[in-house]
């Protein structure tokens, strides 16, 4: 178990020094609330997304994907309710120039400045949270990046609709960039200016839309246990009827207990028809459906579940992080499930003499598509740490007496035991590994 608490401070540098995460444009200073993600990051949100999408579509309905502009016109973002309902209150303080969101937790505009410790503050005002750019040359009209992905899926429902051999209830899903120009970006990935998000928009009759909510909580609940998390740090928070969005019935927040807190990790909502009902009425175009049955149509309701790739990206690195003692050295490592993990084994040659044959095994399960490195430099307990600490969860070292056996030493993450394991036993031996 870990001996130490995680903190915000060892993530951070965890990330930078293995490659995980940099932050944008750093040699120029860098660029608030954005990050670049390096080789592992790249591949632990790689497995993410494809956990995600794998337990989407196995669920009995039917899911389909799209992919969707980040560019949206004017007119979307009025019909959403994101220009007149998608900002935050703002205050500057005019000592030291420093601006803060008058809502959040620990703020209050009757205390001096947290930064300079003057009260000197303007008023509180609404900051509008969507990039706006213009489009063309001349005359130019008005569009926004984003600030989520599911209006695309809403303006293209009768699009999919139409075009495919589906009947609600389904499901359309995507996975996206997103933007928003946060007042406070802050806590490293937590919330960020640029995002990607994985949604559901789930459609179905108005009178299933009660029963299909608690359906899609049980089932995301169940997603976040699936991949590794600790399940007595994951909770359902319902909303305050003062909590909810201009679009929500109902909403449930699936929260995380992180070292600063209880937060929001993935939102659950009952939007009823209401989005495509808007669209209608802005675009003029029909989106109801005929129902065969009952000969009506009707506008259907939607069920959204919706979560930052990066937000559970974070998550993932606090709760797999942890600090035990081996060898009387200290040992950080990440217990990540293997589905997700960036490398799911380490190839190790006990000497330069065995690189050769340490090689073929390396290539042979690359070319098989295993995630897999080769690491060749330093003693083996400084390779054991240094796999340890990007999360790999087995490393098969190659030996002299492998030559003769036919066998490589299987070291395990978590246990630190070790066992023989056949050459031509590995794929298996690896495959049980995923299913965790």
């Amino acid at each position: 178990m870990s001996s130490a608490p995680v903190t915000l401070d060892k993530i951070t540098a965890l990330c930078k020094r293995r490659g995980f995460v940099f932050q944008a444009a750093e040699i120029y200073s860098g660029l608030n609330g954005v990050y670049d993600f390096g080789p592992l990051g790249v591949q632990l949100k790689q497995n993410i997304k494809a956990a995600w999408l794998k337990n989407m579509t196995s669920w009995p309905e039917e899911v389909l994907l799209l992919d969707g502009s980040i560019l949206g016109p004017e007119s979307v973002w009025q019909a959403s309710g994101h220009l007149e309902n998608f900002s935050d209150p703002m205050v500057d303080c005019l000592n030291c120039k420093k601006r803060f969101r008058s809502d959040e937790e620990g703020f209050d505009i009757a205390r001096p400045c947290p930064s300079c410790g003057v009260k000197n503050w303007t008023d509180v005002r609404q900051f509008q949270l969507m990039f706006e750019t213009n489009l063309g040359a001349v005359a130019a009209s008005k569009a926004y990046l984003r600030p989520e992905t599911a209006q695309a899926i809403f303006i293209n429902f009768k699009n999919v609709f139409t075009s495919n051999r589906v009947k609600i209830p389904f499901g359309i899903a995507q996975i996206g960039k997103a933007f928003r120009n946060e007042i406070t970006p802050k806590q490293f990935l937590f919330r960020m200016r640029e995002f990607e998000q994985m949604e559901i928009e789930f459609f179905c009759k108005g009178e299933q839309a009660d029963a299909f909510f608690e359906t899609w909580l049980e089932r995301r609940k169940a997603f976040y246990e699936q991949i590794g998390l600790n399940k007595d740090k994951i909770r359902l928070r319902p909303h305050a009827a003062d909590e909810l969005s201009h679009y929500s019935k109902c909403c449930t927040d699936v929260e995380y207990n992180f070292p600063f807190g209880w937060k929001e990790l993935e939102g659950i909502a009952n939007r009823t028809d209401f989005d495509l009902s808007r669209h209608s009425q802005f675009s003029g175009k029909e989106l109801a459906v005929f129902d065969e049955e009952t000969k009506t149509s009707y506008v259907p309701h939607v069920v959204e579940c919706s979560v930052g790739v990066d937000r559970l990206f974070l998550t993932l690195l606090f709760d797999a992080y942890h600090e035990d003692e081996v060898d009387g050295e200290v040992r950080t490592v990440l217990r990540f499930h293997p589905a997700v993990a960036p490398v799911t084994a380490a190839i190790l040659p006990l000497t330069n003499k065995l690189k050769e044959q340490t090689s073929k095994i390396y290539l042979d399960l690359k070319k098989n598509g295993y995630r897999v490195q080769l690491d060749e430099s330093g003693s083996i307990g400084k390779r054991y740490r240094r796999q340890d600490e990007i999360g790999t969860p087995v490393c098969f070292t190659f030996d002299f007496d492998s030559l003769e056996d036919g066998k490589v030493t299987a070291r395990d993450r978590d246990t630190l035991q070790q066992e023989r394991i056949a050459i031509d036993k590995l794929q298996e031996y690896l495959d049980q590994k995923l299913k965790g």
